[in-house]
């Protein structure tokens, strides 16, 4: 399996059947997100810098966008409905959480989480091996409640994302830097241009990873 990062919340999954990709996103971003063909896509929120469908290619895609368990191309898919903001959606609406199964690997995508997660949930990703959270802040969870979770997690691979870049727009000035995150998690971090996952290769510690940005 080969992960790359397309930039915000985005990632691209490659297995030996599929492509998945994580919450598409639109040039109000500031970041160009180039067509992509994929046989899945996740989409956490309803928000334009999450769900730009018209930035796939191929019309044969399956969008996921709501609770619910789902299995395609080999892929297992479930997803598990949170809120966007830590007022129940009040502020934001709703979030939606994706716990990826694939290969022998499970990835959880945490869209843009903006509270503690329930033990309920917890419950359900515990088993997570590659971990998806946003760690900006301002529209998110913050570094420290990300760090919280990781720690309650305990992935073998992080993958940050929903944090200030070179490039994002000015609404998204308030977003904190990947290295608060990894301050905060007592972390290093790895930045490598794409990361392909076996079962040999997960660490026996977290890992934080930064990708590099690839349309």
């Amino acid at each position: 399996m080969i992960i790359s990062y397309l930039g915000h919340s985005s990632f691209k999954i490659k297995t030996n059947t599929a492509t998945l990709i994580t919450d598409p996103f639109d040039n109000s971003t500031g970041l160009h997100f180039v067509k992509q063909e994929s046989d899945i896509v996740t989409i956490s929120h309803q928000h334009q810098d999450h769900n730009n469908k018209a930035g796939i290619k191929n019309d044969n895609c399956f969008f996921i966008e709501n609770p619910g368990e789902y299995e395609i191309k080999d892929v297992m898919i479930r997803s598990y409905k949170t809120f966007h903001d830590s007022e129940n959606g009040a502020l934001r609406g709703e979030n939606y959480i994706f716990l990826i199964q694939t290969e022998g690997q499970t990835i959880c995508h945490l869209g843009d989480l903006g509270h503690e997660l329930s033990d309920k949930i917890y419950k359900e990703i515990e088993a997570t091996d590659i971990l998806m959270i946003p760690v900006g802040g301002t529209y998110t969870i913050d570094a420290s409640l990300a760090t919280k979770i990781v720690h309650k997690v305990e992935p073998s691979i992080v993958l940050p994302m929903h944090y200030k870049t070179a490039g994002l727009a000015s609404k998204f000035d308030q977003l904190t830097s990947i290295d608060e995150f990894a301050n905060k998690l007592n972390a290093s971090i790895t930045r490598e241009e794409k990361l392909n996952v076996k079962d040999s290769s997960l660490p026996e510690e977290t890992m934080v990873y930064q990708l590099e940005i690839k349309g």
